[in-house]
């Protein structure tokens, strides 16, 4: 006899409430004119009161009624396991012994399996439902949050996961439990993750539902539901992922690993002055955040006028949470930890996103987010600037986009978006602008190509695009304002009129890639740090091959579009054509001079190719590998072996080497052993001043700084900040007679005739700066410097722990 419905009942010491709920049950089903076979299993779960026995005399009466005993209380998992396993329906309902949502709520869960949904769950959070008696405030509260975190986690869409009101696909529903593992209250969620990982879909259907006084739910059950939850999560990574993950971190470790054997003696000379820069911000925000100062504004450097945080790339979002590190171990620890784990999650946030997206294979996805996070334009800001490299939030915002376009929860997604969008802005602001560029080429040749789809989609898009900034320019508003208009704002940082890449640039090869040469690489880029495109001819070519292939689909047109878009714009206002005397205007004279672009290095667009490269590449490979319905490859090997070769061979030129590390210069005694406090009277605002001032082109003095706990301010600086009454913005400190006349000799290592304009200069700017001494350490053209500063102050420089100085309380 076919069975149309199964009835699971879990009971644990249900004795006033199980009766009732039996009598209802089998009169609504005896109710109808066209009668269901139904059947009802009562699992016992260990009670220590009369629920087996009421459950006995219903099954002699009825042998439509069974009960399985469950011997010791194991929880209302392993009893929904024990009566799902044992029912023979057609479908599956499961429901509380309380009846709390009313089995007539059947009629509405049986519609939605009958349109075509393998599960239906009742909930009391759906628009339509009905609560007739509310759980006391503190348990409603506690389900809400509960629900809320367990969704986050497990199964996303699904409001109410614990209303115990469920009807499923018998055969999917014998399967799904017998491939459960958790045996108490978060088996719901776990039955859900399943039919999630599936595909089956699940619907969820508002109910009636009252509050039963007898409830088995403690509050430290939502606990425990949590954690079973995650652990479920946990236990649900694919190997696959979790190997692409290790591999990515493994790789950025390696990239690093001269600097990991000891990160408080090691540089990377490449990075220029900027590793001493960056460690210097991640020790000034954690020197904030344990003070309880304003994170966005210090007087540590550049005294006395100081330097404006958010108008510089600090970093807030990695720099604050990252302050701990910084206290126990340094700033040379948690910032070589920001850019390896960074680096990593980079890696695979793409990887993430093109397995959701684009390619199911992962061997491909893995693939394709390699080359978009370790791409050389990637490596080579990999020296210097993290807020280049630590791109993990862009990839999920690309995703948070997409899935408003899909239309189905654009407000939670656009309130999701704009919170991803805040934190990224206090990641940096240039990476998502120029991610915001890459994403709108792609949506204007997409739209194009499929204007069906754009008529379906720009509505929910804009909504949704509408919402995030609803809520992302409230939580950023006095950010911003303090990065324009507060102290030590400036205007705009202008980068000369060469900071394009040269067409040639796109087809050669970076320093630090397999086949790069270190000559070629600096006649072609502003600086080792600035290698924004050299993606190699043999990628151009395979790209090229890759989206004649596959010009059939739109995403491969859209992608192709983005690609060479950007490396038009990188190009700059104006190029020259290679071998030629040529010179073309370029798109970005249409840019330049609008607010905000206007700061951009234009070669940094470049950038934007890595990724799009990267999907053409896992898309290809994903072709090569893919196998039809029965199982076989869809391509003949001679197709799929020359295939994969022509990748291997355009992708392993560009393979990156380990960044160079050298020993770092010590930090004079003086400074390290904190003799310096003898001479600077810190009370009194006075600072220490480096011979010559620290600038961009030589800044150890932060590293001094760093060493002494940021116990000294110093004026000059490396940040960017304000030039003139138009507030231009520059690189380093307003230029003073005195600094400039020592930075010049540094530069020249020659003296010049010292006349009373230049000491009287060097009187006024010692008083500006408020100096307590003058600090000169061994360096080449030390000697020049020496002279001359003794001849600026009359006095004779004195050896002192490891460096010269002259003593100048108060700025005499």
């Amino acid at each position: 006899m076919t069975v149309d419905l199964t009835i699971v009942i879990p009971a644990y010491n249900e004795e006033r409430r199980l009766a009732p709920t039996l009598d209802a049950i089998r009169a609504y089903l005896d109710a109808g004119s066209e009668r269901p076979q139904w059947e009802l299993i009562v699992v016992d779960d260990g009670s220590t009161d009369r629920t087996a026995d009421i459950a006995a005399e219903a099954a002699a009466a009825d042998p439509r009624v069974q009960l399985l005993r469950g011997g010791r209380n194991r929880g209302k998992g392993h009893a929904l396991r024990q009566g799902v396993l044992a029912s023979y329906g057609r479908r599956v309902l499961v429901t509380d012994a309380d009846l709390a949502a009313p089995i007539e709520e059947l009629e509405a869960l049986e519609k939605a399996l009958t349109d075509g949904h393998a599960a239906a769950v009742g909930s009391r959070a759906r628009p339509g439902a009905t609560i007739g008696v509310h759980q006391h405030r503190l348990r409603e509260l506690l389900g809400r949050g509960g629900n809320f975190l367990i969704r986050t986690v497990a199964v996303p869409g699904i409001r109410d996961t614990q209303c115990g009101f469920k009807l499923f696909d018998g055969d999917r529903a014998r399967a799904a439990f017998a491939a459960s593992r958790l045996s108490g209250w978060g088996i719901d969620v776990e039955i859900l993750h399943h039919f999630r990982r599936q595909g089956w879909p699940v619907a969820e259907v508002p109910v009636r539902w009252s509050h039963q006084e007898g409830s088995k739910v403690r509050p430290s059950d939502y606990v425990r539901v949590l954690a079973e939850v995650t652990s479920l999560r946990a236990r649900a990574i694919r190997r696959a992922d979790l190997l692409v993950a290790l591999l990515f971190l493994a790789f950025a470790t390696v990239l690093y690993s001269a600097r990991w054997i000891s990160p408080d003696h090691r540089y990377l000379p490449h990075s220029l002055q900027d590793q001493n820069q960056w460690e210097w911000f991640f020790e000034v925000t954690a020197h904030n955040v344990g003070h309880l100062q304003n994170p966005l504004f210090t007087h540590l450097q550049n005294a006395p006028d100081g330097v404006n945080l958010m108008a510089n790339t600090v970093m807030l979002g990695l720099s604050v949470p990252l302050a701990p590190v910084t206290w126990l171990f340094g700033p040379a620890v948690s910032l070589n930890l920001a850019m390896t784990g960074g680096l990593a999650a980079t890696a695979f946030a793409w990887y993430w996103l093109i397995v959701r997206r684009l390619v199911r294979h992962r061997g491909a996805a893995a693939l394709g987010a390699a080359l978009a996070a370790f791409a050389p334009p990637m490596i080579s800001h990999a020296h210097a600037h993290p807020n280049f490299i630590v791109l993990f939030m862009i990839p999920l915002i690309v995703d948070r986009a997409l899935r408003l376009c899909e239309g189905r929860r654009v407000v939670r997604d656009g309130v999701v978006l704009g919170l991803f969008a805040t934190y990224q802005i206090f990641l940096g602001e240039e990476p998502l602008l120029l991610a915001a560029m890459g994403m709108l080429l792609f949506t204007v040749a997409y739209a194009v190509v499929r204007r069906d789809v754009a008529r379906v989609a720009w509505r929910p898009l804009a909504r949704g695009i509408g919402i995030a900034l609803v809520v992302c320019l409230p939580l950023v508003a006095f950010p911003l304002w303090w990065q324009f208009f507060g102290p030590q704002s400036y205007k705009s940082v202008l980068h000369g009129d060469n900071a394009g890449n040269s067409p040639l640039a796109l087809l050669s090869f970076a320093e630090r890639s397999l086949a790069g040469d270190a000559d070629t690489a600096a006649s072609l880029s502003m600086n080792p740090t600035e290698q924004n495109a050299f993606y190699g001819w043999p990628l151009v070519a395979l790209a090229s091959l890759i989206v004649v292939w596959l010009w059939r689909h739109a995403v491969v047109k859209a992608l192709a579009f983005t690609a060479v878009a950007a490396a038009f714009l990188s190009l700059g206002p104006k190029f020259r054509v290679p071998l030629t005397d040529v010179v073309l205007s370029g798109p970005w004279a249409l840019l330049s001079d609008r607010p905000l672009f206007e700061s951009v290095i234009e070669s940094r667009v470049a950038m934007v190719c890595a990724p799009a490269l990267g999907m053409l590449v896992a898309l290809a490979v994903g072709q090569l590998v893919a196998r039809g319905a029965e199982g076989r490859p869809v391509w003949g090997r001679p197709v799929r072996y020359a295939g994969l070769a022509a990748v291997v061979l355009a992708l392993l030129p560009l393979f990156p080497l380990p960044l160079k590390a050298v020993d770092r210069t010590e930090v004079p005694a003086f400074i390290a052993d904190g003799t310096w406090r003898r001479y600077v009277d810190t009370d009194a605002g006075e600072t220490l001043v480096p011979v010559p001032l620290p600038d961009p082109a030589y800044a150890e003095a932060l590293h001094w700084q760093t060493t002494a706990d940021l116990g000294f301010r110093l004026p000059g600086g490396y940040f960017n900040g304000p030039w003139g009454p138009d507030r231009i913005g520059i690189y380093g400190a307003s230029p003073r007679n005195t600094s400039n006349l020592l930075s010049d000799i540094r530069s020249t290592g020659r003296t010049v005739r010292i006349t009373d304009a230049w000491r009287n200069a060097a009187r006024v700017d010692l008083r500006f700066w408020n100096a307590g001494v003058l600090v000169l350490a061994p360096q080449p053209g030390d000697a020049a410097l020496r002279s001359t500063v003794d001849d600026l102050l009359g006095q004779r420089a004195k050896w002192v722990d490891g460096v010269w100085i002259w003593d100048v309380h108060g700025g005499g």
